[in-house]
């Protein structure tokens, strides 16, 4: 059983999926069960962005590592020790259904997974 909040964040995406591939895309990682949900650490987002990139993780974004660069990170959860260290980075972080109404094409986006 999905969490209330995955359930939210799927629903919005299944929105945008209608009209664009890359929410098509995000949509499908985001259905997989929950021992299969994606989890990315702080220093892959920072060796695979720079500055300005807009990146979303379609799963969890967890705090091992830095990142020294601004980009907008959304994620289906953030733990506390990555959240800390994206706000210090200046980065603007999001969740997904948000990142769905504010990017319905999805164009420039990089998915992490």
């Amino acid at each position: 059983m999905r969490s209330v909040a995955a359930r939210r964040v799927l629903v919005a995406v299944e929105k945008s999926a209608k009209d664009s591939r890359f929410w098509r895309s995000v949509e499908k990682i985001l259905s997989r069960p929950r021992s299969r949900r994606v989890e990315v650490n702080l220093d892959k987002i920072a060796r695979l962005t720079k500055p300005g990139d807009r990146v979303i993780v379609p799963g969890k974004v967890l705090g091992k590592g830095s990142i020294e660069h601004s980009v907008t990170v959304a994620a289906l959860s953030f733990s506390s020790a990555a959240l800390s260290k994206l706000r210090a980075a200046g980065c603007t972080v999001m969740r997904i259904d948000e990142f769905a109404k504010a990017e319905p094409k999805g164009s420039g986006v990089k998915i992490i997974v």
